[in-house]
């Protein structure tokens, strides 16, 4: 099985290796600050699923020390003001909160010239009008992807997380963004709790006849961390949870309902070890990424 991968796309568009940097916008989340609740979707850690993001501080120094942690990634001898960015926001929400304030902050992050891209991740429920247009401005700079958090389409399940809104909502927002030419890539978890597999590809079929079409989509194992409301629930009373062949076989599934279009941003992804509960077979990454890659090539 053929996929497009971000790997192959962004060295097509850009022409080289590109890195992504985990930065922080400051935002938090109305799921967290009483809008709509205060602990968040079930399975998200404190850190807001960014746990490996920047701590917030001026953008300037939270780029310098991006660049540090991904320096090992490029060849020895490449020139450093030929390495190119991606600047990724993607803790808890990043287009919640004062407008003016969020556009000072990405437009200087997307005027530095290592940076290729803006990708910012967020919630449905949290894009005014406002919000979609100073991203359409940013979008005539330089390319701006927009991550949506959806994770299901069933409501039964999205309530059971305290998702905090309904699938209309996420319905307008991609409407709108697409209406104004930007990027948009779609969060789907693989396993939630009382989902069946049927249930899981039902997500990723709807996604796949959106029009407009997708843009991208990750693909995202359902990790339960210590410290969040879903691994309280799961130490108090176990779940079935996938095993690494199981979700290797899904993840070959889904991406066979996909159009040939759509970038496949991720396949998977690796919880904190140290907050991991499980499944503890997602702690060895590189035997996840060769057991999946195995799996698509011989599908």
């Amino acid at each position: 099985m053929e996929i497009r991968t971000l790997s192959d796309e962004l060295k097509s568009r850009f022409g080289c290796k590109v890195y992504k940097l985990s930065l922080s916008s400051g935002c938090t989340c109305p799921n967290r600050d009483g809008t709509k609740g205060f602990t968040g979707c079930t399975f998200c850690s404190e850190g807001g699923s960014g746990d490996f993001a920047a701590s917030f501080m001026p953008i300037a120094s939270q780029i310098e020390e991006a660049k540090k942690r991904v320096a090992a990634k490029f060849p020895k001898d490449q020139p450093e003001e030929t390495r190119k960015y991606i600047a990724y926001f993607q803790s808890f929400t990043n287009t919640y909160g004062d407008t003016r304030r969020l556009r000072a902050l990405y437009t200087e992050t997307i005027r530095r010239p290592e940076i290729c891209a803006l990708s910012v991740g967020t919630r449905p429920d949290c894009l005014e009008e406002e919000k979609v247009r100073m991203l359409a401005d940013l979008n005539r700079e330089k390319p701006v992807w927009v991550e949506l958090g959806l994770q299901t389409i069933h409501e039964k399940t999205a309530r059971r997380f305290h998702r905090g809104y309904e699938l209309a909502v996420f319905e307008d927002a991609y409407r709108r963004l697409k209406e104004e030419g930007l990027t948009v890539i779609v969060h789907v978890i693989l396993g939630l709790p009382g989902e069946s597999r049927e249930d899981i590809l039902e997500t990723v079929r709807y996604l796949a006849n959106l029009e407009p079409p997708l843009d991208g989509i990750k693909l995202q194992l359902l990790h339960i961390l210590k410290g969040t409301e879903m691994g309280r629930e799961y130490e108090r009373e176990p779940f079935p949870l996938l095993t690494l062949e199981e979700y290797g076989a899904l993840v070959v599934d889904c991406l066979r309902l996909l159009p040939k279009s759509t970038v496949v941003h991720r396949i998977t992804g690796d919880g904190p070890k140290k907050l991991l509960i499980a499944p503890l077979w997602s702690a060895d990454k590189k035997k996840v990424l060769n057991t999946i890659n195995r799996m698509i090539r011989e599908a």
